[in-house]
């Protein structure tokens, strides 16, 4: 990656980049380096064995790559006050289309954090939403109540948790007989922030495949 060097077989030394560069940094010059690989008629592309190597690591770098930013933004969310992660959610809706959507934050309204109005076509209704700023998982229990709250004002529900649903939490949501719970997880959670680039910014990177147009230089040779 351009921050050691060797003079010699077995001595190595810091080049200056090494020197200078922070640790934040070294993930993306790694990445780069790693996709270089891919580029036809690399050197570094001497044997089709080791291609599948390379790629192999370069997946596990992208990987590694997103499970950081997922774990930095997840600790983020967990650090906002309750209130902070209602209009958190409130902004994800309006994002998502669904219209004026409000934070109650009022005692007593049986769990509901929120309300607004999705409209498809000609149809429109009312959608309620929870918010659970949880580290483990949501339980059945969480979806029964919210759905019980919900009962004489609406049939749409959204549930957000910053962590996860239990088996039986997914089960219940989708119950028979009873109105449907949608549900938001962690994971969910911080692609959609990603998508509507709610707190998240991503910033595109470009490889460049280089090639060589030896014919061209062949035509520069005098007949």
């Amino acid at each position: 990656m351009g921050l050691l060097t060797n003079s010699q077989r077995g001595v190595w030394s810091v080049t200056e980049n090494g020197q200078t560069i922070t640790e934040d940094e070294i993930p993306k010059l790694r990445l780069e380096y790693l996709a270089s690989y891919r580029k036809p008629g690399s050197k570094k592309q001497k044997k089709k064995g080791s291609q599948s190597l390379v790629d192999n690591e370069i997946d596990q770098a992208e990987a590694e790559a997103e499970e950081a930013w997922k774990d930095e933004l997840l600790d983020t969310l967990l650090a906002m006050s309750p209130q902070a992660f209602e209009r958190l959610a409130q902004r994800l809706l309006r994002e998502a289309g669904v219209q004026s959507p409000v934070v109650t934050g009022r005692s007593g309204d049986g769990g509901i954090d929120g309300r607004g109005v999705y409209q498809i076509s000609l149809l429109s209704f009312p959608v309620f939403f929870q918010c659970k700023r949880y580290k483990g998982s949501v339980g059945a229990s969480v979806v029964r109540d919210f759905r019980g709250a919900m009962a004489g004002r609406g049939e749409k529900g959204l549930l957000i948790t910053t962590g996860s649903f239990t088996s039986d939490a997914n089960a219940e949501s989708r119950r028979d007989g009873a109105p449907p719970i949608d549900l938001i997880d962690g994971d969910r959670l911080r692609e959609l922030l990603k998508e509507y680039a709610i707190g998240v910014t991503t910033t595109p990177r470009t490889v460049e495949d280089v090639k060589i147009e030896t014919d061209y230089f062949k035509s520069l040779e005098p007949k």
